[in-house]
């Protein structure tokens, strides 16, 4: 073969084996290395204790139904009923020694990442009534006219 294409050649297999070396020493060996083989995602076994030591920030609707269970038990009763509360309060992480943390996002964006109208026809996507964000009430925060935690048709 002619030199101009073996030095494209060698430039490539010289990246390959970079690329190799460097994955060698960067990458830790327990990373993907489970009792199962390979596993894919970002994990490593030798900093599970790490985690375990994080502390949580989001506590769950368990948590919020200690004190607010009249909101629980509407939302668990409501159309929202999947969603947890700190999607829309924030993390729960210093509540209640810190009850100003929590504070609500009640702007159109929050619920128009799940109701603007998509056509998913593979997924329970199209039971979320779905609504074109450009058309209907712009301007105008939908917890205005519509309670977040029962968000019936009769509100509308």
């Amino acid at each position: 073969m002619k030199n101009h294409v073996w030095r494209p050649l060698f430039v490539v297999i010289g990246l390959v084996v970079c690329i190799l070396t460097f994955r060698m020493f960067y990458i830790p060996d327990d990373f993907g290395a489970q009792d199962r083989g390979y596993t894919f995602g970002f994990h490593r076994l030798s900093n599970e204790q790490e985690w375990k030591d994080y502390t949580a920030k989001y506590k769950g609707a368990e948590y919020c139904n200690e004190c607010h269970f009249e909101k629980v038990d509407s939302l668990s009763q409501s159309q929202h009923e999947m969603i947890q509360c700190e999607n829309c309060h924030g993390a729960a992480f210093d509540h209640p020694e810190n009850p100003e943390k929590l504070v609500i996002d009640s702007s159109r964006d929050l619920c128009i990442r799940c109701h603007s109208e998509l056509y998913m026809p593979s997924s329970g996507r199209n039971d979320i009534p779905g609504i074109d964000p450009n058309q209907h009430n712009v301007g105008t925060e939908c917890s205005e006219c519509h309670n977040p935690h029962n968000p019936s048709l009769e509100d509308m």
